[in-house]
C-alpha cells in the first residue's frame, strides 16, 4: 500500500512539474531536481553519524542532538535550491541567526548534481562536527563514504559541473558550520560536563547518585535554540511542590517509583533496557529517534527531497528539546527519585538502570521522544495512525518493538524511565507535554517545501 502510494504521488508531482514547466512558471535552478534522485545515500550518511555519536568521545545526549541538528540542517540546505521553483524553502531567515546573507547560492547555468552537492556537504559537516575526537577509522569512513557516493553519481555529469556541485556543497557545510559556532554549544563534547559548576544544595537538590559526581552541561539551557519559542517557559507544566507528607502529592510520585521497580513485568524491564539508550554503549536517545526516521524513510523510499526535509525538522525538533529540557532541569534541580526513595520510604532501593548524572525533572527522553512522534505524524501518518516497527536495537540483542501511532512509540520510550526507576511520573508526563508543543512548532512555525515524497 505505501508503495502504491508513493507511486501515486511521484506521477502526481511528475504531471505538476510538467504542466508548469509549459506554463514555464517552474523550472529546475539548474540540471535535474532533487527528488529525481534516490534518498539511500542521505540516509547511509545518517547511519554513519550515529556511529560517530556512539564512537566519538563527549557526545552525550545534549550533544548528539545538537549534532544531529546542524547535520539535517546542512543536507536540507545543501537541495533546496533543487526544489522546483517556488517550492524550495530555505530555513536561512526562518530560524535564529541563519541569515540569507551567509548563505552561499547557486551559479547559473551551472548543472548541478544536487545528490554530489548533497554527498559532499554531508561529508564536510560531518568532518567538522566530530573532528577533534574522531578516530582514525571514523575518519577513513567518512572519507570511502564521500568517495563512493561520488564514483556512483559522477558518471551523469560532466567534469565540470562535478567540481563546481562538489564546491557548492562543502561551501553550504561551510557555512552551518559557521552558524554552528555562534550557538554557546561549539565544540561542547570537548568539556561535556561544563567545570567549574556548582550545584545548589537544598532537601529538594539534586545529587550524585553513582560514580559520576559532576553533573552533564549544566549550561545547556543557555544555548540558542533553532526557534525561540521553543524555549518558551510556558511548554513546561509546573512541577509538583517537593514534600515528606506521606499525602502529598509529590510523596505519591517517588512511592510510584518505588512500588512500580518492585512490579515490572518482563515485558516492562525489556521496555526499560530497550530505550535506555546510554551515550558510548548506544548512539543515546536522539540517534535512536533518527535511526527510527531513516528505517521509515528506507520503508518509503523516500527520494532526496523527502530525505531532507524530514532530517532537517527532526534535527531542529531534536535538539531544541534537549536546550528546553535542560534548561528546565537545571532551573528546579530536582532531586532524583533514587535519592528521594533511600531518604523517606525505602533504604534499600536500587533502580533497574543507571540513573544519569542530572537533574530529574523534566523527561529527556520522554522530550525527545515526543518532538520526534510529531515530527514523525506530519512526514508519515498526518490521520494518526501508522502502524511500524523500531529495529534499532536488534544489534544489541533486543528484539524489535512495534506501535500502532507515534504517540504510542513516545509513550513507551517515556514510560522506560518510570520503570527503570530513574523519573518520576510527572518528568515524563510534562516531558512529553513540552516535547509535543516543540514538535508542534518546528512543523508549523518554519515554511517548509511542499510536496516532497
Amino acid at each position: 500500500m505505501r508503495n502504491i502510494t508513493r507511486n501515486l504521488l511521484y506521477g502526481s508531482l511528475t504531471a505538476t512539474l510538467f504542466l508548469a514547466s509549459c506554463r514555464k512558471e517552474t523550472t529546475p535552478v539548474t540540471g535535474k531536481y532533487a527528488f529525481e534522485y534516490s534518498g539511500d545515500f542521505a540516509r547511509y550518511w545518517f547511519t554513519v553519524e550515529t556511529k560517530l555519536i556512539k564512537e566519538t568521545p563527549g557526545f552525550f545526549p545534549p550533544q548528539a542532538a545538537r549534532a544531529l541538528g546542524y547535520a539535517g540542517l546542512t543536507l536540507h540546505e545543501a537541495i533546496v535550491h533543487g526544489m522546483y521553483t517556488g517550492n524550495g524553502q530555505s530555513l536561512a531567515g526562518q530560524i535564529n541567526d541563519l541569515k540569507v546573507a551567509d548563505m552561499p547560492q547557486p551559479k547559473e547555468n551551472v548543472a548541478y548534481n544536487w545528490a554530489i552537492v548533497a554527498n559532499s556537504a554531508m561529508a564536510a559537516i560531518l568532518r567538522n562536527l566530530f573532528e577533534i575526537k574522531i578516530t582514525p577509522e571514523n575518519t577513513k569512513l567518512i572519507e570511502d563514504t564521500e568517495r563512493l557516493n561520488l564514483e556512483r553519481f559522477r558518471k551523469e555529469v560532466n567534469s565540470g559541473d562535478i567540481l563546481q556541485s562538489v564546491e557548492y556543497g562543502v561551501a553550504i557545510a561551510k557555512a552551518i558550520y559557521a552558524y554552528s559556532k555562534t550557538d554557546k554549544g561549539h565544540q561542547s563534547y570537548l568539556d561535556p560536563f561544563q567545570s567549574p559548576f556548582t550545584p545548589e544544595t537544598g532537601a529538594d537538590k539534586w545529587i550524585p547518585t553513582g560514580a559520576v559526581t559532576t553533573p552533564l552541561s549544566p549550561k545547556w539551557g543557555v544555548n540558542r535554540p533553532f526557534l525561540s519559542k521553543n524555549l518558551d517557559e510556558s511548554l513546561v507544566p509546573a512541577m509538583i511542590p517537593y514534600s515528606l507528607d506521606t499525602t502529598s502529592d509529590f510523596w505519591k510520585e517517588a512511592k510510584a517509583v518505588s512500588v512500580q521497580s518492585k512490579q515490572n513485568s518482563v515485558e516492562q524491564i525489556e521496555i526499560a533496557k530497550f530505550w535506555s539508550d546510554d551515550p558510548v554503549k548506544t548512539f543515546t536517545p536522539a540517534g535512536h529517534s533518527f535511526n527510527i526516521l531513516t528505517q521509515l524513510l528506507e520503508e518509503e523510499q523516500s527520494r532526496l527531497d523527502k530525505c531532507a526535509v524530514a532530517y532537517a525538522k527532526l534535527g531542529l525538533a531534536e535538539n531544541d528539546a534537549f536546550i528546553a529540557c535542560w534548561r528546565t532541569k537545571y532551573k528546579h534541580n530536582l532531586l532524583r527519585p533514587i535519592t528521594y526513595i533511600r531518604r523517606h520510604i525505602d533504604p534499600n532501593f536500587t533502580s533497574l538502570i543507571g540513573t544519569p548524572p542530572f537533574p530529574a525533572y523534566t523527561s529527556g527522553h520522554a522530550s525527545e521522544s515526543a518532538a520526534a512522534s510529531r515530527v514523525f505524524t506530519s512526514l508519515f501518518g498526518a490521520n494518526g495512525a501508522y502502524p511500524f516497527t523500531d529495529r534499532s536495537q536488534m544489534a544489541l540483542g533486543f528484539k524489535t518493538r512495534s506501535f500502532t501511532t507515534f504517540d504510542q512509540m513516545a509513550q513507551e520510550c517515556a514510560d522506560s524511565r518510570l520503570y527503570g526507576g530513574i523519573h518520576y511520573p510527572q518528568d515524563n508526563k510534562s516531558g512529553l507535554i513540552c516535547g509535543k508543543k516543540i514538535g508542534d512548532n518546528v512543523n508549523t512555525s518554519v515554511s517548509w517545501s511542499k510536496y516532497v515524497q
